[in-house]
């Protein structure tokens, strides 16, 4: 009976591998998987007919699939085990029906052992170069930073205390940095839990997919302020943990918010007002319902002096208002008496959408200072009765930087929606589309424009927060910088007064081929500073076995895909790296003395597809919006399917890594080192420990101490690394996902404190909750 169910077995693999891979050899494929289904067939013929020759033949298989692998991969384990894997196995149990004597032997007995030799030594021969490869990482690049500063007196950004953190990346340079020194690289293993709380909001059977905690606490002087998913505003003690207030703005759900979440609120003490007076000191609450709502910061209660009795509406002057299209994530920044706020305009929609228009406000009376609208920006002094800003205007969803002494804002812009579809732009829509942009904080004049992806077809928006870092130059001389992370891979190094590479930024050519409505930039800038990936080729394809690597390479070679920046196509179209981005909002992390940046490089393919309008399906009832599956792009002559590109059973196309991190000196441009990152202990039914390297969404943080903390990938982690070499140094057990970006504080009795969020992300699947948590050094 066991050898007829292993005949079966063989026959069925071999009938899947050899009609696999007849289409994909008629592809242009590999001719691999063809034969070795042919082989499988013979296997299961004489299998079943208890010939010995079945032992042969498969150890003929074991021997070329090992070198066929090694050909293609090295001796990288990842890719070594899920093409051999299964074939191994498969060996092991031919092994196990010859012990059983489930073959006829042959009649010369001397002729007996070579028969167990032809299946026994391709297999002892994998293991060893399974288990050598083990050892092995032919991704990793090791190196170290600098250690000895090379700044004196590094510039932080706007002055605050340093036990404080006051500003989404700590101050208005966005450098997620910390002078703190008690927590460092010796003594950062003994971090544990000081207290933990739960802020009681939820993840609801209602809410959109998109539901997601990316929270980065402020604090000041004793006190934690944090939002979370549903726009409710808590403050929180520092020392213990225990709730001070809490706000609901009661935002409510909408179907058609794309997003629902809050990466932070903004604190603001007027110094015109008496220290401790109702209001004297401020939060600002962005809602999804597109208000900005002023807080008391002591109290929690409404601001009516702010606006309409405390509440600012976003929507004013918008040329488009459907329920749920525009609202804020991001907190908004403070400069002199003005607050600058952006928005995100849901992607894909409609082409009749909200404006991405950038607006400052009186910080104290909520009135229009000015407004910088991206496909009309000559006009920023506010609009006239009856005016509306421009439609679908590419817009900033992510978070602003700010040089008070320069008198200029930093912008990272998006693209216009439909984002795959370029037709119809304007001059100013494209000059703007996916840039860095420079504003006069007074004014809203835009002083420079660095734009990072031409003619946008595959929403490579600027995501992150652009940081500023002073870089002295070769001379010596003091070269105030920008460092601009985007979802390409590039890294921008940019003077800041001019929008000027200190870095060399380049033009390349990039792919042509667009629907007959469309065209395609015919080069693309990329910066020397990059982490963009390799172009993808069909050995990069990977599986948990044969089979299903074989339907990746099936789907790999059906795919448009001419490298990056392939147009979006109606056949189908591989985008690598992804619209997930190699980096994304958590941006990156820098020490101003070192000069040294730290970040996240994560590396998923997605694939693309235009769906023209007479073969989209009408809009089913309770259907909600999402970037991922079918966007509608209403009244465009084209849907779009999006989504990672991922094999049958849901695990990337692409072999791992799909996350690391890396460490970069900033004043060379060079990568000292990128490692994997994360282990699939939460991706699986089982969980494993294996370092993969996983993807991750959020931010790093640095401290003087010279460690790193990190949550972000799609294990539930926080993790802290030695800046200069990036080895993990530390790691504690999250109950929920952690896609937020960490951040730490110092108290009176000098404590440090490191907080991080872990409550979960919609899109990629982790664990829903609710907790923050702060960890610090045993007493």
């Amino acid at each position: 009976m066991l050898v007829i169910i292993t005949a079966v077995v063989f026959g069925i693999l071999g009938l899947v591998l050899a009609g696999g891979g007849v289409q994909l050899a008629m592809l242009g494929g590999s001719p691999y998987y063809l034969l070795a289904g042919i082989a499988f067939l013979a296997t299961a013929f004489f299998v079943y007919r208890r010939r010995i020759e079945a032992l042969w033949i498969y150890g003929a298989v074991i021997l070329a699939s090992l070198i066929w692998a090694i050909f293609e991969v090295g001796l990288d384990w990842w890719q070594l085990g899920t093409r051999g894997g299964l074939v191994v196995l498969l060996g092991v149990w031919l092994l196990v029906l010859y012990a059983l004597g489930s073959f006829n032997p042959r009649p010369d007995r001397s002729r007996r052992r070579f028969d167990l030799l032809a299946l026994a030594a391709p297999l002892v021969l994998s293991v060893i170069v399974a288990g050598v490869s083990l050892f092995i990482d032919p991704y990793g690049r090791e190196g170290a930073l600098p250690v000895e500063a090379s700044v004196a007196a590094p510039n932080l950004g706007n002055a605050i205390p340093e036990a404080d953190w006051q500003q989404y990346g700590r101050t208005q340079f966005g450098q997620r940095y910390s002078p703190l020194t008690q927590i460092n690289t010796e003594n950062v293993k003994d971090l544990e839990v000081a207290w933990t709380y739960q802020t009681g909001d939820v993840k609801l059977p209602e809410d959109v997919g998109e539901t997601t905690y990316q929270v980065t606490p402020l604090k000041v002087g004793n006190t934690l302020y944090l939002c979370t998913p549903h726009n409710w505003a808590i403050a929180v003690d520092a020392a213990t943990g225990k709730e001070k207030w809490k706000f609901d703005p009661n935002a409510g759900l909408n179907p058609d918010r794309q997003h629902q979440t809050c990466r932070g609120v903004t604190y603001y003490a007027d110094p015109n007002a008496s220290a401790g007076g109702l209001c004297s000191a401020r939060v600002y609450l962005p809602t999804s319902d597109a208000r900005l709502i002023a807080l008391d910061a002591e109290t929690g209660t409404i601001c009516e002096s702010f606006a309409e009795q405390g509440t600012l509406r976003l929507e004013q002057k918008m040329p488009y208002n459907p329920a749920g299209y525009y609202y804020s994530t991001s907190p908004p920044v403070i400069v002199g008496n003005k607050i600058i706020i952006g928005g995100a305009v849901n992607d894909n929609y409609s082409n009749q959408s909200p404006s991405g228009v950038i607006r400052a406000f009186d910080v104290n009376t909520g009135e229009l200072l000015w407004n910088w609208d991206s496909g009309n920006p000559e006009q920023t002094e506010p609009l006239a009765e009856g005016e509306t800003y421009s439609a679908n205007s590419p817009n900033s969803w992510s978070i602003f930087s700010v040089d008070e002494e320069l008198g200029l804002v930093y912008i990272p812009l998006g693209n216009q929606t439909p984002d795959q579809l370029g037709m119809g732009r304007s001059e100013a829509v494209e000059r703007h589309s996916s840039s860095i942009v420079a504003l006069d904080v007074n004014t809203g004049a835009d002083r420079w424009v660095r734009q990072t992806v031409h003619h946008d077809l595959w929403d490579m928006d600027v995501p992150a927060q652009p940081v500023l870092i002073d870089i002295p130059d070769a001379e010596g001389q003091v070269v105030p910088a920008l460092v601009g992370p985007t979802k390409q891979g590039d890294i921008y190094v940019l003077d800041r007064r001019t929008g000027e590479p200190i870095i060399p930024v380049r033009e390349i050519p990039a792919p042509g081929g667009t629907i007959p409505e469309d065209f395609a930039a015919p080069t693309q800038p990329i910066s020397d500073l990059t982490f963009r990936p390799a172009k993808l080729e069909e050995k990069d394809m990977w599986g948990l076995s044969i089979i299903d690597q074989m339907m990746c390479r099936i789907a790999f070679r059906q795919l448009r895909y001419d490298g990056q920046y392939t147009p979006p196509s109606v056949e189908g179209t591989l985008v690598y790296p992804g619209n997930f981005g190699t980096f994304n909002w958590g941006s990156v992390a820098v020490d101003p003395e070192r000069l040294v940046m730290f970040g996240m490089p994560t590396y998923l393919a997605f694939t693309v597809q235009l769906v023209p309008r007479e073969d989209i399906p009408e809009k089913r009832e309770g259907e909600t919006g999402s970037e991922q599956g079918l966007n509608r792009n209403e009244g465009s002559p084209y849907g779009v399917v999006m989504g990672p590109f991922l094999s049958p059973i849901g695990i990337p196309c692409q072999a791992p890594p799909w996350g690391t991190i890396a460490g970069t000196d900033l004043r060379t441009g060079e990568i000292a080192y990128q490692h994997r990152n994360g282990t699939v202990y939460d991706m699986t039914p089982l969980p494993l420990p294996f370092k993969v390297g996983v993807p991750g969404i959020g931010g790093p943080m640095i401290t003087k101490g010279g460690v790193v903390f990190l949550g972000a990938a799609v294990d539930n982690y926080l993790r802290a690394y030695d800046l200069t070499t990036g080895d993990q140094l530390w790691e504690a057990r999250l109950p929920a996902g952690g896609q937020a970006t960490p951040m730490t504080y110092a108290l009176e009795d000098g404590k440090q404190y490191v907080v991080m969020v872990a409550g979960g992300h919609g899109s990629v699947g982790t664990k829903a909750g609710d907790y923050v948590i702060a960890y610090r050094l045993p007493d």
